[in-house]
């Protein structure tokens, strides 16, 4: 069994605490299926959101999708002028049989925009 790591982001709409979690759920959701995980194959995971998200912590869509007993950390992305707004991203530690080059990354909405080169 290997570790690696997997990214993603998703764009929200609007700051409202429920949107976030319904986004970063389906974007949680997304990861784990288009890799074949399950949630005991989370080794860790790092959310990072945009200083305009300030409405809740992005990890409580994971507590809300059953990740329980994985480590889970929130940070702010840098402020830096021009970035996209209102971005979740996720990189997510795994346990899995995959080759780094079978990992899929998932980019979803708008995201996809920040990493054409691996966005799904």
């Amino acid at each position: 069994m290997a570790v690696r790591a997997v990214r993603g982001a998703v764009q929200l709409e609007r700051d409202d605490a429920g949107h976030m979690r319904e986004l970063v759920g389906g974007l949680l959701t997304a990861v784990l299926e288009r890799n074949g995980l399950v949630p005991d194959d989370l080794i860790s995971v790092w959310f990072t959101a945009t200083p305009d998200l300030h409405s809740d912590f992005p990890a409580v869509a994971a507590r809300e999708l059953g990740i329980v007993d994985v480590p889970l950390i929130c940070a702010q992305e840098l402020d830096i002028a021009g970035a996209m707004p209102r971005v979740v991203r996720v990189l997510a530690h795994i346990e899995t049989e995959l080759p780094k080059s079978a990992v899929t990354h998932v980019y979803l909405g708008a995201a996809a925009a920040l990493r054409k080169d691996i966005a799904q």
